[in-house]
């Protein structure tokens, strides 16, 4: 039994992990957040016509998504990393990130999604990739649903398999979940669900 002391990557507290062969037998994750921090975060359990969400969107997550995406601190693409590894890792579909179009990854310097995965130790493939750089934030239902096609298939990818996770941070209107699905089905796929971080 090994004794781990680390900060939480939220509030800078204190951590105590205390590692047994329990937690190696489990495959259980060591938190990088306090238990304080971790109850700010309220879990929904969204389940819809093949979408499933994980957290409500409260001031906690919005703060997260902040400091996380925009404010570009890699390091907490391991806060939720035990949540998702539960989800994902057993999991015989393959698991498609939500892509971020080429110039908007140089200006955020990484892809959010993809770090989220890495953390939780799920493997991936690109099969998709953004056609615009545009972002649906800010723009309503109505003008969402009459966008063009947001994703194609990239660039020599072929889809070798029958079924396919979609991976995406927030889910508000559906849009980029459903334009996503709608590019893997018609490139083939059979079934197409999707699990993201946040309910909006």
């Amino acid at each position: 039994m090994n004794k781990e002391i680390i900060n939480c990557l939220l509030c800078e507290r204190e951590l105590q992990q205390i590692i047994t062969w329990q937690t190696l037998f489990e495959r259980r994750l060591a938190p990088v957040i306090c238990e304080r921090c971790k109850l700010k975060f309220e879990f929904v359990n969204y389940q819809k016509e093949g979408l499933y969400a994980i957290f409500h969107y409260n001031e906690a997550m919005k703060n997260f998504l902040r400091q996380y995406k925009f404010l570009q601190d890699i390091i907490l693409a391991k806060v939720f990393r035990q949540e998702l590894h539960e989800l994902l890792s057993k999991r015989s579909e393959i698991i498609v990130p939500i892509p971020m179009h080429p110039l908007k990854k140089k200006e955020r310097t990484f892809a959010h999604i993809d770090e989220l995965l890495h953390a939780a130790e799920i493997p991936y493939e690109h099969l998709l990739e953004k056609t615009t750089v545009e972002t649906q934030v800010g723009k309503s239902k109505l003008e969402r649903q009459q966008v063009a096609p947001l994703f194609r298939i990239a660039h020599q990818k072929q889809l070798t398999a029958k079924h396919y996770i979609i991976v995406d941070d927030i889910v508000t209107t559906g849009t980029t979940i459903a334009h996503a699905k709608r590019a893997l089905l018609d490139a083939g796929a059979e079934s197409v669900t999707a699990i993201v971080l946040i309910k909006g």
